[in-house]
């Protein structure tokens, strides 16, 4: 078997990982999958649930305003879970954290089925990205300390990576039971995207597996022993992280994630949605002179626009799957810091383009453009994977991680409210919103400059 003295450049860096490890790379992705479509569900469904749990009389700029608040809630939701559940993970474990987690993200997504009213679905969604912001720390921090030096970034970035899995998950939910009207039926009306959300439950069944096969990481076990003899190097504590070398790194990171959440929800979504956009007008064109209004015709061709707006989704996601897989080797070659430059250079020069010089184009331009936004936009978050873990001891491991990706989500979170502001208070398009918002990715190469170098480096212990 390949150990670290005995490889070279050559050597696949595949070569030398055992079956056990690539078990919890394999286990760790598919809890993140299933994190990434609870999440992704709401987005794919929130304008069909708007819908239905507002009166039918509320404005859309109102509906537009309660899912942004949904999607606020959920972010500061997911930066609560994260740092809890991250905490927990250095004082308990890995293994039994992520069971909690996935559970957590589980029963809260099949609850949101039932909800009535928008208040329930608002505070069915905070518990929801609590285990969502949880899970995410605990996977990353346990891969990285599972998997040999030489395969890391590599597997860290397919971690990361497999989220596009659960977006295709949703975006097939949206596609094929959401945007089904054969499902609909006349006690349930709105059975469509209730039925989408019941499904959640099933990533519960993952966690037999999880408490079958998994154990504790033996980085993490030697973190137990030195705390029992040293007081001062207890597990979990989030203090530490703001003590000598560690705040840099700390600060550095939630600037990091800031960046990335906040465009997330304010850019990228945008960017699938522009899809939806091109294909309402193309609609609305070919009936054009017709006696009919054009709402009518939006919602005659309704499952024709909702399978473009998931055609969208889809290319985003799809080259967001090429970014995220192509992280780790860039990163490899030029740096961590080199690498979150050259990513936020290109996703704020294509986001420039796509919402601002290149507008209201037709479907085909969108085929092309779309994958190119994604590989930039979602390329920056497999970094998070990749650094985060290479910052912290492992001790802190997975409170560093998760307080530093999950604190991002709150520094997010007033983003979305800005949007809604700028949109209702201060006129602007959804596409002048978002050309505005991808300015954060030059604040990006401000912050890259005050952050280590980790490339070639082992894990701290």
């Amino acid at each position: 078997m390949s150990n670290e003295a005995s490889r070279d450049e050559k050597t696949p860096w595949w070569e030398g990982v055992t079956r056990y490890q690539w078990l919890v790379l394999f286990i760790a992705s598919l809890g993140w999958v299933f994190d990434t479509f609870e999440g992704q569900i709401f987005v794919t469904s929130m304008n069909e649930m708007m819908a239905s749990l507002l009166p039918p009389d509320v404005p859309m700029e109102k509906r537009d305003a309660v899912a942004k608040l949904a999607l606020g809630v959920f972010l500061i939701g997911g930066a609560v879970g994260g740092v809890f559940f991250g905490m927990l993970s250095d004082r308990i474990g890995r293994a039994r954290t992520m069971i909690i987690t996935i559970l957590v993200y589980s029963i809260f997504t099949c609850m949101t089925a039932f909800s009535q009213e928008a208040w329930q679905m608002i505070v069915l969604r905070f518990f929801v990205a609590m285990g969502v912001g949880g899970e995410w720390a605990v996977a990353s921090a346990m891969v990285a300390e599972v998997i040999p030096r030489w395969a890391r970034v590599r597997s860290l970035g397919i971690f990361h990576a497999t989220s596009t899995l659960g977006s295709y998950l949703a975006i097939a939910a949206g596609a094929f039971i959401v945007g089904n009207p054969a499902i609909q039926t006349e006690a349930i009306p709105d059975l469509n995207w209730r039925l989408a959300f019941g499904i959640g439950v099933l990533p519960a069944l993952l966690t037999i597996w999880i408490r079958a096969k998994l154990k504790e990481p033996e980085s993490w076990k030697r973190a137990q022993e030195v705390a029992k003899k040293d007081p001062t190097k207890r597990a979990g504590r989030i203090g530490d992280l703001f003590k000598g070398d560690l705040r840099r790194k700390t600060l550095v990171g939630v600037a990091l994630a800031s960046i990335g959440l906040a465009t997330f929800w304010g850019v990228k979504i945008y960017g699938r949605d522009l899809m939806r956009g091109a294909a309402e007008r193309e609609v609305v064109m070919q009936n054009e002179g017709s006696s009919v209004d054009s709402e009518a015709v939006l919602k005659a061709n309704f499952s024709q626009i909702k399978k473009k707006e998931m055609t969208g989704h889809f290319l985003v996601m799809t080259g967001g799957l090429i970014g995220m897989l192509a992280f780790g080797p860039i990163s490899e070659r030029i740096g961590r810091r080199g690498a979150f430059s050259f990513f936020f250079v290109g996703v704020f020069a294509s986001s420039a383009l796509l919402f601002g010089l290149l507008t209201e184009k037709s479907v085909i331009f969108y085929w092309w453009a779309l994958p190119v936004f994604g590989f930039l936009v979602s390329g920056i978050h497999s970094g998070y994977a990749i650094y985060f873990p290479e910052l912290f001891p492992s001790r802190l491991r997975g409170t560093g991680g998760g307080l530093c990706f999950n604190l991002g989500r709150v520094i997010a979170a007033p983003v979305l409210f800005l949007t809604a502001w700028m949109q209702q208070s201060m006129g602007f398009t959804t596409n002048q919103t978002a050309a505005w918002l991808s300015g954060f990715f030059l604040l990006g190469l401000v912050i890259i400059r005050f952050a280590p170098e980790t490339r070639g480096e082992d894990l701290p212990e």
